[in-house]
């Protein structure tokens, strides 16, 4: 995806605009956390045995072993090319039935346990709860790069802020324009990742160019920080116009847990064919200059039941 050569500019109501120009992407390569051993008082040992010598996971059937007793993981097997890591015999296909009965009996902790996860689970539904567990980290959600950072949310605002630079703001209303001069000549671009602050909570705003069918599109989409369900605690509006005419979008932000590509694909957003995008920038329709409006606000339930919205009672903007 390109972004070099694209502008964005953020606004507050009631003040002059400051451009804001496209600035470089920045990465950070932050390795994800090895799936250690848990050390349980009387597991301590089995599961120790139930560590793969070569991958250092856990292991689960088919749980393979050579002539001479020393095991491993299926995965590994096939990495191995048929010869045990620790003796070098050749593995052949003998299953480890009884490693895999004494797995059966054990129950151990999440992974995540450290992260504030309390399940206990049998060994073997471990695995299906970590993959959905509400603490396991979250990934980095810029769209710029295939970034390999995780890690809860405090420490992904920190990452976006210091490793990617985006624009960090507080407030639940914004004003954005993107600005392009020579639009018809990008097909796939992204622009630079901005994050709100406000209910407490982060919001990731993202806005790129891309081919939908024959014709090429401008997305806008919000993403919230946190996992889904808290997610639909909230709603989001996108209004884009000009020249007297306007689309608005309306929905709840879709969670970080759905990667960028994952909502892009969905259209689960503000979509302006280019052709339209440039109706709205006015002129001789040559340069985007896409004005997108929005805000960000809460619905709670009352004492009777109804929903009402929650908005501070000062209209934060962006500083």
């Amino acid at each position: 995806m390109e972004s070099d050569g694209i502008e964005s500019v953020t606004s507050l109501d009631m003040m002059d605009e400051d451009e804001i120009h496209g600035r470089p992407h920045h990465f950070v390569s932050v390795p994800k956390p090895h799936n250690n051993s848990i050390n349980i008082p009387g597991t301590t040992s089995v599961h120790e045995l139930l560590e793969c010598p070569v991958c250092t996971n856990s292991m689960y059937p088919p749980i393979h072993q050579c002539h001479n007793g020393h095991t491993l993981c299926s995965t590994c097997k096939t990495r191995v090319h048929n010869r045990c890591p620790t003796c070098r015999q050749e593995l052949g296909d003998i299953r480890c039935l009884a490693l895999e009965k004494v797995a059966e009996s054990l129950e151990l902790p999440c992974k995540y346990c450290s992260l504030g996860c309390p399940e206990i689970f049998p060994y073997y539904s471990k695995l299906k709860h970590e993959a959905v567990c509400n603490f396991r980290p979250y990934n980095c959600p810029y769209a710029g790069s295939d970034c390999s950072a995780v890690g809860d949310i405090p420490f992904l605002v920190t990452h976006l802020r210091d490793d990617h630079k985006v624009d960090m703001h507080s407030g639940c209303t914004f004003n954005h324009r993107y600005v392009k001069s020579n639009p018809r000549e990008v097909e796939n671009a992204t622009w630079m990742l901005t994050v709100f602050h406000c209910f407490g909570q982060y919001f990731c705003l993202h806005f790129e160019a891309f081919q939908l069918g024959m014709g090429p599109v401008y997305m806008a989409f919000l993403r919230f920080m946190g996992d889904e369900t808290e997610a639909r605690n909230y709603t989001y509006s996108l209004e884009v116009g000009g020249n007297g005419r306007k689309l608005i979008w309306e929905g709840n932000p879709r969670s970080i847990r759905d990667s960028h590509k994952k909502v892009r694909d969905s259209h689960d957003g503000l979509i302006i064919q280019r052709n339209m995008a440039l109706f709205f920038s006015g002129g001789d329709r040559k340069e985007l200059k896409l004005r997108v409006t929005g805000r960000i606000w809460k619905e709670q339930q009352n004492p009777e039941g109804a929903k009402v919205c929650e908005v501070p009672r000062i209209i934060c903007g962006l500083n």
